[in-house]
């Protein structure tokens, strides 16, 4: 899937909701089976994706994991469970069920998924109703030679930008190092914990070496930074009742000393983790391509070798 044709324009949230019958395009939301399953959506045409299209036949398959349905605490009970009664649409007790798109539509006590149907209801592998709310830190350095010289490419002449990539033990797939919001964790603690147990394996650390780590990711995680993409995800994981949605944030070290002396190691849900240089050859699960694309736009980065291929909203 060549993520860069398209632009995934769809992702700007800005393109997603508007009043009018606008064609929604989730691609990985509609795939089959669906993730660590046999079960196959019913098939959703592209011209009935939007909810705004009438489709009275529409049947969607029911299917939420056996994963979830044992009560992990990170996952909701089942919407007629008694004594389960969500707040959609704002904060709920430690659960933020606020989307980050505004409001969404919530229909026979179930919230709908803001960007169309995907031939599935329930909750899959997701633990919430409505909004799973996650966060992807992009820690970028410019690539340097031997002598600490930045790396130019020989075609488009743009320096080359690299991001700490983890290999998913799930499906095998290049991504950028995040993870799931806890409940009542600020966004920010969510993306250093996430890095530090994901790229650094500080779960395994003695505290004394995670005490060391700390201190160093305390200089790159307290800078500026920048917010690259806050909203709905593409994401095969994705339902009518339960879909992701991330907080992308680029925290940039500039000199490379801060993340030149971090020890990189995977761990938690990581199979391996390294260094990637940018561009827009890189595979990458779900919409991580789309944040990487948009990091190297805003830094000024190589991206394509091709110069007319950089499209534009």
């Amino acid at each position: 899937s060549n993520l860069s044709a398209s632009c995934w324009s769809h992702l700007h949230p800005a393109n997603m909701f508007n009043s009018y019958n606008v064609k929604f395009h989730h691609s990985k939301a509609l795939t089959s089976p669906y993730p660590g399953s046999h079960i196959e959506r019913s098939q959703v045409p592209e011209d009935k994706v939007g909810w705004l299209t009438e489709w009275k036949d529409y049947n969607p398959v029911e299917y939420t994991a056996k994963s979830v349905l044992a009560g992990p605490s990170w996952a909701d009970p089942q919407i007629n469970d008694e004594g389960f009664s969500p707040k959609f649409n704002e904060r709920d007790g430690e659960v933020e069920r606020k989307s980050l798109n505004g409001l969404y539509v919530v229909e026979n006590g179930r919230p709908r998924n803001p960007a169309g149907r995907t031939g599935l209801t329930g909750r899959g592998l997701l633990g919430r109703w409505g909004p799973n709310h996650a966060a992807d830190p992009v820690v970028t350095r410019w690539k340097r030679d031997g002598s600490g010289n930045k790396v130019a490419h020989p075609v488009s002449g743009k320096n080359i930008l690299q991001f700490v990539a983890i290999k998913r033990r799930d499906c095998g797939e290049w991504a950028i190092p995040g993870g799931m919001v806890d409940p009542g964790e600020k966004i920010t603690a969510t993306l250093k914990r996430e890095f530090e147990e994901e790229a650094l394996n500080s779960l395994q650390k003695s505290p004394e070496e995670k005490a060391k780590l700390e201190k160093q990711l305390q200089k790159l995680f307290s800078q500026e930074h920048l917010v690259v993409y806050r909203g709905y995800v593409d994401d095969p994981r994705n339902t009518d009742n339960a879909w992701m949605e991330t907080e992308a944030v680029n925290y940039h070290d500039e000199t490379g000393e801060t993340m030149d002396n971090l020890p990189l190691e995977a761990g938690d849900d990581a199979g391996a983790v390294k260094w990637v240089d940018i561009s827009e050859k890189l595979e990458l699960y779900a919409s991580h391509s789309h944040f990487i694309k948009l990091v190297t736009e805003k830094r000024g980065a190589h991206w394509s070798e091709d110069p007319g291929s950089e499209c534009h909203e």
